[in-house]
């Protein structure tokens, strides 16, 4: 598109609609690091404002229903978007208005990480929007990607094994979603369940270690709608993405007190700025440091 004068054609434009995590190892911000590690420009409906640090969720202010329908008007008006990405929707007000964006737009991927508490405890969606996600936007999405805690709250079953994924795997189908993957990191084994509507299979990975940390979720899910894009089948999507936060996990390292990040550009190791040989400006003294007037 060369509208406004340039003539690069932009990557495939994905859009997330989550929560904002300030701590950037969740939510949106990982979704976009996510998004771009894969090539892809992301833009970013916000549905909340949470008040966050790698150790805690203190306070969560959801967006108005209203005003994030405006930001996902605003944003399909202007860019041809090739993939969505639901997390955090924070309430069934919330909820209803992506799945009334959902339906004027038919995207050709959607994919929808049923977030429902952070990986502290804290509740990222009230219960009428937990019943709302199960009824009605579960059959608009492409593929759901729950985790063994998401998935025992929306098909009310017990998980404590890979059959029991399985089963719920095949209960999350039957309430209506095309595809989905039940993800195992919570169990002994990393296997992670996928049914593709008639299809199951597992994918099993190595074993990281990721009860302290935040965000592999979103990362997930955001690098399977960015796979999805490319025009990948849903089965190699699911695997390439597995291994992308596998990696990412291995490399993460902490930025504060508690819980720590991926490194979502593992693959472009780009150094950071060495300390203490930045050039002095020329034009004399940093004002600061200038002698003051007696």
């Amino acid at each position: 598109m060369s509208t406004n004068g340039h003539s690069h054609a932009a990557p495939p434009i994905l859009l997330t609609i989550a929560g904002f995590d300030p701590s950037c190892g969740a939510g949106t911000a990982a979704d976009l690091k996510t998004f771009a590690a894969h090539g892809c420009y992301g833009v970013a409906a916000i549905t909340s404002l949470t008040v966050q640090n790698t150790q805690s969720v203190e306070a969560v202010h959801n967006t108005p229903s209203a005003e994030l329908r405006a930001q996902l008007d605003a944003l399909a008006a202007d860019c041809e978007i090739a993939a969505v990405k639901i997390g955090m929707l924070g309430n069934r007000g919330n909820a209803a208005a992506v799945a009334e964006f959902l339906d004027a737009h038919k995207f050709t991927h959607v994919v929808h990480d049923p977030v429902m508490k952070s990986s502290t405890g804290a509740e990222l969606l009230d219960a009428a929007g937990v019943k709302f996600v199960a009824t009605e936007l579960l059959k608009r999405a492409s593929v759901v990607t729950p985790n063994v805690p998401e998935a025992e709250i929306l098909t009310g079953l017990t998980i404590k094994e890979v059959s029991d994924m399985e089963a719920a795997a095949r209960k999350i189908v039957e309430m209506g979603a095309r595809a989905v993957i039940v993800k195992g990191g919570h169990l002994e084994r990393a296997v992670d369940v996928l049914l593709d509507g008639t299809e199951l299979v597992q994918l099993s990975g190595e074993r990281v270690k990721t009860d302290n940390m935040h965000g592999t979720g979103c990362a997930f899910s955001s690098a399977l709608a960015a796979q999805l894009a490319s025009g990948r089948s849903l089965f190699e999507a699911a695997t390439l993405a597995k291994a992308y936060v596998t990696k990412a996990i291995e490399k993460g390292y902490a930025i504060g007190k508690g819980r720590v990040p991926l490194d979502h550009f593992y693959r472009q190791r780009i150094e950071a700025p060495a300390r203490g040989i930045h050039e002095v400006p020329q034009h004399g003294l940093h004002p600061a440091a200038e002698p003051t007037a007696h």
